[in-house]
């Protein structure tokens, strides 16, 4: 099978390989059969079963799709920095078989109309499974209550404010009281907006020596310590996305003990550097939140490793070349990480900080609760799989990367894990031989 053809049959069996379920169980994998996009059989029965088409997965790793709690595809918007198709075929070839897309569109979407447009965009041009992320606050500008029951009757799967915050704590109790009679799940970058300030990176050694803008930890554990004490008194579902610091991996876990309903992301690239990173002021790694010190980076491996993260993200958010070719503090902060974040997390698992059981369960069964959906190998269930070949390798450079962001964290090295096949509801999206 070639990377762009689809399968033309009605039935598919995954032989061989070594099947992780997301929630622990390993094991070796006798067949799978995908028909009418679920999972049909597994084991023996899919083993003796007729299939249409058959992918030898022999010295490869069977998973549930990964799932993306935060990405952006640029769409809608004018075009220059991605679009639907280019992004969701780059997370396709990450693995991701879902991916919740950031309110941060243009047009913001704050309304039905906008949810509308990214859905039928997704229809019309997606590789994968595109599920809304709504507006919290009218033009994500943190002062009015956007119309969260119209966006959610639309489609949206959560509220969120993206990267802007909510500068007011009355705005934003009100937002979290409001949520919560609906039964809504509330996504925030916690960022004490005026502690960060013009920052750019993170206020530690590196910009001292380099004399860069710094931005404190305590922009991030304030805003967080802020949000747990008012998803405590309101008892809205709150899930804070894109942790950098280590005092908030410590605070979440408290505040679980407590009873407080909290759910966490942490973005691959705080996994896998820190702010040595900007030493030779690279600006592919002006990034908001920045990438902080080599502690911070330990303890959020240990939550994830822990579960009191529950997902690791891509925070991918493709640029045009333009945006990142100014002196640093003038260049647009994000990276282009869909196509990576299984490599960067294979390196965290050859140091042995992390164990591949740890690593998928990030990717796909921990933000699948989060949002609600399933994550699962299991008979019967929606054949949503990504198989991956550990040892094989890859180059990402601007030849090689489908997003239409070149601007990866690893360009020109040689890193292990490139995804085989992608499968959504059964139907290929991704393939390579």
């Amino acid at each position: 099978m070639s990377g762009n053809e689809q399968f033309s049959g009605a039935s598919l069996k995954i032989t061989g390989g070594r099947l992780l379920d997301g929630h622990g169980g390993d094991t070796s994998n006798r067949a799978l059969l995908i028909r009418n996009g679920r999972i049909a059989a597994a084991g023996e029965a899919a083993e003796k079963a007729d299939a249409d088409q058959t992918f030898d997965a022999k010295g490869c790793v069977i998973t549930p799709g990964f799932v993306d709690l935060y990405c952006n595809l640029r769409e809608p918007g004018n075009g220059q920095k991605g679009n639907m198709a280019s992004e969701t075929r780059a997370a396709a070839r990450g693995g991701f078989t879902t991916v919740c897309v950031s309110p941060e569109t243009s047009p913001v979407n704050d309304s039905r109309a906008v949810t509308h447009l990214i859905l039928d965009g997704a229809y019309a041009s997606s590789a994968i499974r595109v599920l809304p992320v709504g507006a919290l606050t009218r033009g994500l500008e943190g002062e009015m209550l956007s119309d969260m029951a119209g966006l959610t009757a639309a489609g949206c799967i959560a509220l969120g404010n993206g990267s802007q915050g909510v500068r007011s704590a009355r705005v934003l109790r009100r937002c979290m009281a409001y949520a919560q009679t609906f039964g809504l799940t509330v996504m925030l970058r916690p960022e004490n907006q005026s502690l960060a300030a013009d920052g750019y990176a993170h206020d530690g050694l590196v910009t001292a020596r380099l004399g860069l803008l710094g931005i404190p930890e305590v922009a991030e554990t304030a805003a967080v310590m802020e949000m747990l004490l008012l998803a405590e008194e309101t008892g809205v579902r709150l899930h804070l996305s894109q942790l950098s610091c280590g005092r908030s991996v410590e605070m979440i876990a408290d505040a679980r003990r407590r009873g407080i309903a909290v759910t966490a992301d942490v973005a691959m690239h705080q996994l896998a550097f820190t702010e040595d990173a900007l030493a030779g002021f690279d600006s592919r790694f002006h990034l908001r939140p920045p990438l902080r010190s080599e502690a911070d980076r330990k303890a959020l491996v240990a939550g994830v490793r822990d579960g009191v993260i529950d997902a690791i993200v891509s925070q991918h958010l493709p640029h045009e070349s333009a945006a990142k070719q100014a002196p640093l503090p003038d260049t647009e902060p994000g990276l282009s990480s869909i196509e990576s974040v299984l490599s960067l997390g294979l390196g965290l698992v050859k140091k042995g900080e992390l164990t591949l059981t740890e690593l998928i369960r990030g990717l796909t069964s921990g933000p699948a609760s989060v949002v609600g959906l399933a994550a699962s190998t299991e008979q019967d269930d929606i054949a949503d799989l990504c198989v991956f070949d550990p040892d094989a390798c890859w180059t990402p450079s601007s030849e090689s990367l489908i997003s239409a962001g070149h601007h990866a964290p690893v360009l020109g090295q040689s890193l292990a894990g490139v995804v085989r096949l992608t499968l959504v509801e059964g139907r290929e999206v991704w393939s390579v031989a």
